[in-house]
């Protein structure tokens, strides 16, 4: 049995533990109530731990290296096709509410970009534009993170309409003017809240998919919990005082770790031989800094996930008012994960730890997906676009990679995926990065100084101790290296599958004996020519 309509709810940049359901020190009751519901993934992957490359992922069934946003500050080709587009070809009605991130904040006149700024503030642009955009005949978008000034389009058109003629007050320079100095708690009304509008505007966009009865692919993309770590009353306080398990690195760990990990630890390293671009690199600078208080920045990311689970219940009891639950699948993950503290490190960068690459993943559909069911089948996001085309029974186009996980989530088999691929490529040469994941290693290769890693995921879950380099270990990581090999070599993406010969009309011709002679059905050796191939076969059928 398959569905009729998705529902994707996405946060961003969100640790694969913080789910009440595995963790108790967090209270997440809405997304719990969606475990309960559907089957909960112990390991899945995002394909890159950054926002624009596993974004287009999502959508395109490719990985970045393949749909050509493969960092930061790059766009996702509009000829490059989506999940959207095939499903706007089959009927269905198709929005994104929320994070979009497919564009850069930059605009030139070869890449230009719709979430560029000036025109992220033009809000009389953003009035009149709703689509089409990468397969979506209809988006509301935003582009900030907590107060940033990025702020604008639909959200800030909805904080207008709601009556917050002074959003600006809440949101920093140059858009705005909130002190950027001010942590942790923010001024802005809940009930302005960009979860608020997402779920707001989710529920509106249900309602007319209700009343039309056509199908639909929703998006509902929120923004938290990216840095930086900002919530409004009562959320900002939530886990004061609350028992939580603060990670922090571990003397020694990063003695057989790869330069650029050893030099976050350092207080002024020297990053200047990585830079290429002239743009920031994430993750690239000292994690030790004095002004960090990370007991305060978990409690904070602690809350901002509560506050939005609170806005995911509001939709998934929408979706139950309706009378829509029993005919959607609904599915919930993030981008990437997070650091606040793992390894010495914070936030994100070319660190491919389980702390990043790992993302939680949730799917619901009644009548498919049975409740209450987990499983630690190995899952990637670069799957989920071609699992959702079979889930509504359409056909996976040829040249997707991901692979569609259906008969893993409907129960049918126990795994398909034997491996995990994952890209970091943030610098054109000097970071640039790739890791091979099975049940139980993980293999990371680096383009330009040779070194790596190579970690035990069953006896080293915390991924403290670097194998690479020591000698007991070498068969073992030429093995891996050429699982990694042939896995990369089995993604390749293909326009079409092969549908004849190099020369057509040799047909009806097969290879016999030691001599490889082609010979044809009426037993009339033949060469190569198509002329005398014709002219044979011509004269035997007389």
């Amino acid at each position: 049995m398959g569905c009729k309509n998705i529902l994707l709810i996405t946060s961003d940049q969100q640790h694969y533990n913080t789910i009440g359901i595995n963790n108790p020190e967090i209270e997440t009751p809405n997304l719990d109530r969606l475990a309960r519901q559907g089957m909960l993934f112990s390991r899945a992957y995002c394909p890159n731990p950054t926002c624009t490359p596993t974004r287009a992922s999502l959508i395109t069934g490719l990985y970045p290296s393949q749909h050509g946003a493969w960092t930061l500050g790059t766009k996702l080709p509009e000829c490059v096709p989506t999940i959207g587009d095939y499903l706007n070809k089959e009927g269905y009605e198709t929005a994104l509410i929320g994070k979009a991130h497919f564009q850069p904040i930059n605009s030139t006149e070869k890449c230009p970009s719709l979430e560029s700024e000036p025109l992220l503030q033009d809000l009389d642009f953003w009035k009149d534009f709703h689509g089409p955009f990468y397969g979506f005949n209809h988006i509301e978008l935003a582009r900030n993170h907590t107060n940033e000034f990025l702020v604008g389009q639909h959200y800030a058109l909805w904080m207008e309409e709601k009556g917050c003629k002074n959003w600006r007050d809440y949101f920093t320079a140059p858009t705005g003017t909130m002190d950027p100095a001010q942590k942790y708690h923010w001024d802005l009304p809940e009930e302005y809240h960009y979860d608020a509008w997402i779920a707001e505007r989710s529920c509106a966009m249900l309602d007319q998919y209700k009343k039309d009865g056509k199908p639909f692919f929703l998006w509902s993309s929120f923004f938290d919990p990216h840095p930086d770590y900002l919530a409004p009353s009562p959320w900002d306080t939530m886990y004061q005082g609350r028992k939580l398990t603060l990670p922090s690195v571990v003397p020694g760990e990063h003695e057989n770790s790869p330069r650029q990990h050893q030099l976050t630890q350092q207080e002024h390293p020297d990053f200047s031989s990585y830079k290429e671009s002239g743009y920031l690199m994430h993750g690239m600078h000292s994690h030790v800094r004095t002004d960090r208080n990370p007991r305060r920045d978990m409690e904070v990311y602690y809350g901002m996930i509560s506050l939005m689970d609170k806005y995911i219940g509001k939709i998934l009891d929408h979706l139950d008012v309706l009378g829509l639950t029993e005919d959607t699948l609904v599915v919930f993950t993030t981008d990437h994960g997070n650091l606040f503290g793992q390894h010495g490190l914070y936030a994100k960068g070319p660190f491919l730890y389980e702390d990043l690459l790992r993302v939680p993943l949730i799917a619901r559909c009644p009548g498919m997906i049975a409740p209450g069911t987990t499983t630690d089948s190995l899952q990637s996001l670069v799957d989920i676009a071609p699992t959702f085309l079979d889930c509504l029974g359409l056909p996976i186009p040829y040249h997707m990679t991901g692979i569609s996980e259906k008969p893993v989530w409907d129960g049918s088999v126990d795994t398909l995926r034997s491996c995990i691929l994952a890209e970091h490529h943030h610098e054109p040469t000097t970071i640039q990065e790739r890791a091979y994941v099975d049940s139980r290693y993980k293999l990371v290769v680096y383009q330009e100084d040779g070194t790596g890693e190579l970690y035990d995921l069953e006896e080293d879950p915390q991924e403290l101790n670097n194998l690479w380099a020591q000698p007991q270990y070498a068969d073992l990581k030429n093995d891996l290296l050429l699982k990694y090999i042939r896995a990369d070599l089995s993604r390749e993406s293909k326009s079409m599958p092969r549908i004849a010969n190099a020369l057509s009309d040799i047909r009806f011709f097969y290879c016999y004996f030691q001599y490889r002679v082609l010979e044809c059905p009426y037993k009339q050796i033949v060469c190569f020519s198509s002329t005398n191939y014709r002219t044979i076969c011509r004269n035997k059928t007389r």
